[in-house]
């Protein structure tokens, strides 16, 4: 009986991780920016990257130059993560130690992305000079040959935005650009056997929008990434969502992911099948001039006292981090959560979580669009505890995938609040955890263990409403818990140490 219990632990245990590590049923774009590399004492680095998360991965960022030319912005990093570690002995570099070898032994793509927020000054010159533009395209290709990748992600912030040198003559250029890097790689893609990808990551606002030829782009592009997050920060007067499903309560109605994404395919005719929707794995965090809530006002300063490691926008990982100082709230709205500071602290956090992420990744499943973009991947890489260097999971690239392979047919993202996700905090966790999620009528929850006995069971028979519980295990291991609902059912595995 003893041998028997083992065996179904173990075949348990690995049909949780088979979950895990199954591959995207979508696409699912995951930028990975290289000065990452240096935090949490390179705790996300090429060889701990769980790539069967990824169809691609995104390099970011090299900087055009106003020669058109194309530069790191960090020469060691790059070289290192792009080419592999140093073999400092005999010269070259360690085979299969980069992110590009090991991203291809799994499969996934590697694209390089070009330009970004603080680095868009120099396109609108490069993109309006024809031998600008040939010198461009050219260094692209010697982008995609000197570092074997799949292709060029263009990130230009934003063409005919005059913060960056914009003009009214981008939205041609901009098009004659791609088309010249399209012709580009594409030759050298034939030269050696390739098939080459040319992305662009876009605004998702619909002013930013207007400045581009939709109609010429998207025959060019393989992939459209709307970043659709930013659309409100500490800049605003009053507190906002980073980045909501739908349009808030306030606010402009059109700074959303839902309405972006039917601007671009019903205005502009973008198929759906080409475009990628941003998910952010960050927050945002304001500063209120009294007590936090939505909707209040704000001083316009980022609490970077709170949040120091990301100048007050927090990764994923330090919200999770700084969680018991704040009080989670859900806007059943707009669909997402948000934090309020306890106390005498003055701070409102947007931000999403598994929840939010689950209920996005379900709206592309339904709208039938390509798949996601993660700005950026190492903000859901989890401690087992903080400092340990040792990764204990990725939560909100697992809930993402999740949905993309196997979305349960309780979740819908007409009415999003219903959704059968399940979030367990913290994870691992010593002897209490909390759980987070949603109910209607003749809801259950249940906890097992490994030999797949109940230590937690309850029933919910209340009318619809978000649940967020705490609840003691006092055996460390390895549990999971099921949610069933009307319609569907969800479960999250957590540890207990």
């Amino acid at each position: 009986m003893k041998k028997k219990k083992i065996l179904l632990s173990i075949i348990f245990i690995l049909a949780l991780f088979s979950k895990i590590h199954a591959q995207p049923c979508r696409e699912v774009v995951g930028y990975y920016p290289g000065w990452q590399w240096y935090d949490r004492a390179k705790l996300v680095q090429p060889n701990s990257i769980d790539y069967s998360k990824y169809t691609i991965v995104n390099y970011a960022f090299f900087a055009p130059q106003t020669d058109g030319s194309i530069a790191g912005t960090d020469s060691y990093s790059d070289e290192i993560l792009l080419l592999g570690e140093i073999n400092w002995a005999q010269g070259g570099h360690y085979p299969n130690t980069s992110l590009v070898d090991l991203a291809h032994n799994a499969n996934v793509k590697v694209l390089i992305s070009v330009g970004g927020w603080s680095l868009s000054d120099n396109f609108s010159a490069i993109a309006s000079d024809v031998t600008l533009r040939a010198n461009f395209a050219h260094n692209c290709v010697i982008l995609c040959d000197t570092f074997n990748l799949d292709g060029i992600d263009i990130d230009w912030e934003y063409p005919g935005f005059v913060g960056h040198n914009g003009t009214l003559a981008d939205k041609v250029n901009f098009t004659l650009l791609l088309q010249q890097i399209r012709d580009s790689i594409d030759a050298y893609g034939s030269a050696n056997g390739k098939t080459m990808l040319l992305t662009a990551a876009v605004a998702a606002s619909e002013s930013n929008m207007a400045n581009i030829e939709w109609n010429n782009v998207q025959n060019i592009l393989n992939i459209i990434n709307l970043m659709s997050y930013d659309y409100f920060g500490a800049w605003d007067a009053t507190t906002n969502h980073n980045a909501p499903l739908y349009a808030p309560a306030q606010g402009d109605v059109t700074f959303n992911l839902d309405s972006s994404v039917q601007y671009l395919m019903q205005y502009y005719n973008v198929p759906a099948s080409k475009i990628t929707c941003g998910v952010a794995f960050y927050g945002r965090s304001v500063q209120t001039t009294a007590a936090p809530a939505l909707f209040v006002a704000s001083t316009g300063i980022a609490d970077n006292g709170t949040f120091p490691e990301d100048a007050g926008s927090p990764l994923y990982y330090n919200v999770m981090k700084n969680y018991n100082l704040f009080t989670r709230a859900w806007d059943l709205q707009a669909q997402v959560p948000y934090l309020t500071g306890n106390g005498n602290l003055n701070t409102f956090v947007s931000y999403d979580d598994e929840q939010s992420i689950a209920l996005k990744a379900q709206y592309i499943v339904d709208n039938n669009l390509r798949g996601a973009i993660i700005w950026e991947i190492t903000g859901d890489y989890l401690e087992t505890s903080i400092g340990s260097g040792v990764i204990g999971g990725t939560p909100l690239a697992d809930t993402l995938n999740k949905v993309f392979c196997n979305a349960p047919a309780g979740i819908s993202s007409v009415k999003p609040n219903t959704t059968n996700s399940i979030s367990v905090f913290p994870n691992p966790s010593s002897k209490e955890v909390t759980l987070k999620f949603s109910v209607s009528s003749n809801s259950s929850l249940k906890i097992v263990n490994v030999m797949g006995e109940v230590v937690y069971q309850e029933k919910f028979s209340s009318a619809e409403r978000f649940v967020e519980q705490k609840i003691k295990i006092e055996v460390a291991g390895v549990y999971v818990a099921m949610l069933t609902c009307t319609g569907g059912s969800a479960e999250k595995k957590f540890v207990v140490q």
